[in-house]
């Protein structure tokens, strides 16, 4: 009991220092091989489906391909400009074409009303026959009949077309004293109001006309409706 009260000191063993080593956290090296992994991951992805890296000679081709495609694209913008001038060139002859057809159609329309007027204004055929032969001349000259004749209806009857023919009987005397009569080629007529009639047609064997007697037949009847003698000029 009364012994000594001095505690026995620990001794170090025969090994060395039995204090315990530090080691590293499990959760830092969960950490560090998470992130080992991701890296490794992400670079295995960009390289098996990440966009390549060019070639020099792809670069130089893909250089080449996009100034080509810049020239083509200057040249389509070029092009569409000058379309685009040359549309407007034509918008504006189209413009002024049809500021002339219109102003054409109104003096067209003047005309037709001035004609109305004159044909309103002609004496009938003296025979009072509707249609008739209004007015013609006939001239002479060399070989050659000029010939002019207006066939004309009543305003009445104009809404309906008649249908008609136009003959042409020449008098004269030949070269030799005897006196003849040519009668030339029908002419077929289509009229409502109006028809006006003119040519020439040469004469044979040297006859001198002194009178045309002018007849007009129903296309359908053969019927005489009108017929009218006029002097050679």
């Amino acid at each position: 009991m009364f012994g000594s009260s001095k505690r026995n000191t620990f001794k170090p063993t025969a090994y060395g220092s039995s204090r315990r080593k530090r080691r590293i956290p499990r959760w830092l090296l969960l950490i560090l091989t998470g992130i080992v992994l991701g890296a490794g991951g992400l670079l295995f992805m960009q390289k098996s489906y990440g966009p390549q890296r060019l070639t020099v000679e792809q670069s130089e081709q893909l250089h080449y391909d996009l100034t080509s495609a810049n020239n083509d694209k200057q040249r389509l913008q070029a092009e569409l400009s000058q379309q685009g001038r040359e549309l407007a060139q034509v918008r504006e002859r189209l413009e002024a074409q049809t500021r002339e057809l219109e102003t054409g159609r109104k003096e067209l329309q003047a005309v037709k009303d001035h004609i109305a007027l004159f044909i309103d204004a002609m004496p009938p055929d003296p025979r009072g026959t509707s249609p008739g032969v209004n007015a013609a001349t006939f001239t002479f000259n060399g070989d050659t009949l000029n010939y002019a004749v207006l066939v004309m209806q009543d305003k009445d009857k104009a809404a309906k077309t008649f249908n008609g023919i136009l003959e042409m009987s020449l008098a004269g005397r030949y070269p030799n004293g005897r006196n003849g009569t040519i009668e030339l080629d029908p002419i077929d007529l289509t009229l409502n109001r109006y028809m006006h009639l003119e040519g020439s047609l040469p004469i044979p064997d040297g006859l001198k006309p002194r009178q045309v007697v002018v007849k007009i037949l129903d296309a359908n009847t053969r019927r005489q409706v009108a017929t009218r003698t006029l002097n050679v000029r």
